[in-house]
C-alpha cells in the first residue's frame, strides 16, 4: 500500500485507456475530469465522465425503479496525471512548503512550472 499522488477534488488527465483521448472542435485532445472518490487500498480514483459502464439495477422496494444506470467506474491512480492550469498539461507534483502563521506547511507544487497546485 502505497502513498497516493491524487486526491478527491483534484483535477486529472487520463494518460492511458480507452477513455485517453476526446475529440473537441475537429482536434483530439486528452480527457481531463475531476475526482470524485479516490481508494488508496485498491490504489484506484473514480473520475467523473471517465469509464463510464452500465450497471443493471433491480427494484428492492415497492416504488423502487429497476434498469440500467449509467454510472463511472474505477480507473487505477496509474493512469492519471495530476492537470496544472498554468501549464495547461498533465504534470508530476513535487513537494514544497508554505509559511502560514510562522508555521511550515507542505503544499503540492508543479514539477514543470513549480506553482502551486
Amino acid at each position: 500500500m502505497s502513498k497516493m499522488h491524487i486526491k478527491t477534488g483534484d483535477t486529472v488527465v487520463v494518460l492511458s485507456g480507452d477513455d485517453r483521448k476526446m475529440k473537441k472542435d475537429d482536434k483530439v485532445v486528452r480527457r481531463t475530469g475531476k475526482v470524485i472518490a479516490t481508494s488508496p487500498a485498491e490504489g484506484k480514483v473514480i473520475v467523473e465522465g471517465v469509464n463510464v459502464v452500465s450497471k443493471h439495477t433491480k427494484a428492492r422496494k415497492q416504488g423502487d425503479v429497476s434498469g440500467i444506470i449509467k454510472t463511472e467506474g474505477a480507473i487505477y491512480a496509474s493512469k492519471v496525471q495530476l492537470y496544472c492550469p498554468n501549464c495547461g498539461c498533465g504534470v508530476r507534483v513535487k513537494a514544497g512548503y508554505e509559511e502560514k502563521d510562522g508555521k511550515k506547511i507542505k503544499v503540492r507544487l508543479c514539477a514543470k512550472c513549480g506553482k502551486k497546485i
